[in-house]
């Protein structure tokens, strides 16, 4: 996977990225300079040149200039300013992003982004703290950030087609009788045959919870493959078709007429590697932040196949228009 830079303005802008070669040690020892790595993040976030995040203006009829310090000048401008040639305004490459007011260098960022990319069961706040020298509160946070950016931003472009497998399991607290804070919380698989997964948190398994999901996610011409649950009936009437299998009966593949296969082991191996996650990254996770830890897991099933380097590619750009609080704003 091969990103070329814009017209050059910085040494590490005149040279084509092989996102493959990206790795921990690239980046700890090239782009730990904060400039590199901020040259590095314009890169991977526009790979056609500067776009404003405030009107969009990608800059061919109107171009967006990048503001450069004047010898002398008593209030200098801010190293990364570009000025936008339509609404006259001035932007950084971290504005309208998940980065927007943070005080974590750059070069940490995309550093917390290939661990996170790379690590295939989950990689804990905790660890992170230690890694890149944060405070936990600034790690944890961070982490959130990131897996708010890697959910997918729906669309009909992006509904689910062909042979879809549909699942859910439970995630969090132990056994029934648990506290309410701990109790156990839904979540529902969907995946595509050969393609794309996505993953959504639901507050507990009913017709309308599950149909509401389906009709987001999947799109009308697909097969839908589920286990025996009663409430995928109703819902999937509408469907082209749908095929189920009774784990009741030992049964987890079944041969059709047409012969493909009736199953839905796709989602039980998302949920595997979820559980993992959970089990062994993250040891307890709230009904409040679940969504955003499949998020995370969704996204890189989505990319499986790719190099780290060039997973951590496909995530940077998912930070645009994706900003998360600490706390949520009074006005």
């Amino acid at each position: 996977m091969k990103l070329t830079a814009p017209a050059a303005k910085s040494p590490v802008q005149s040279v084509i990225l092989d996102a493959d070669d990206l790795n921990l040690i690239t980046l700890a020892q090239e782009y730990q300079d904060e400039d590199k790595a901020r040259s590095l993040l314009e890169i991977l976030r526009w790979p056609h040149g500067a776009v404003c995040p405030r009107c969009q203006n990608d800059g061919k009829t109107k171009p967006n200039s990048k503001l450069t310090p004047k010898a002398g000048s008593k209030t200098p401008v801010r190293k990364g300013v570009y000025f936008c040639g339509a609404c006259r305004q001035q932007f950084t490459v971290t504005v309208g992003t998940a980065m927007e007011g943070s005080h974590v260098p750059i070069s940490k960022w995309l550093m917390a982004f290939f661990l996170i990319s790379s690590s295939k069961k989950g990689m804990s706040a905790n660890q992170l703290h230690r890694m890149l020298k944060l405070t936990y509160k600034t790690a944890w946070f961070m982490a959130h950030r990131i897996r708010y950016a890697m959910g997918d931003n729906g669309g009909v472009e992006s509904m689910l087609k062909g042979v879809v497998e549909v699942d859910e399991t439970f995630v969090g607290g132990k056994g029934v009788m648990c506290s309410k804070s701990r109790r156990k919380t839904p979540v529902m698989a969907l995946v595509e045959r050969g393609g794309k997964m996505k993953a959504r948190v639901i507050s507990n398994v009913t017709q309308m919870n599950l149909g509401k999901v389906l009709n987001e996610c999947v799109s009308k011409t697909a097969t839908v493959n589920t286990d025996e649950l009663p409430a995928y009936r109703n819902p999937l009437k509408d469907w082209k078709a749908h095929n189920a299998v009774n784990h009741s009966k030992k049964q987890y593949s079944r041969k059709m007429e047409d012969g493909s296969k009736a199953g839905i082991n796709g989602c039980e191996s998302f949920f595997s590697l979820l559980k993992r996650g959970v089990y062994g990254a993250w040891h307890c996770v709230s009904r409040e932040h679940l969504q955003k830890y499949t998020n995370e897991f969704s996204f890189r099933w989505n990319t499986r196949f790719l190099t780290d380097g060039a997973r951590m590619a496909e995530a940077v750009p998912m930070i645009t228009g994706k900003r998360l609080f600490y706390r949520q704003p009074e006005n």
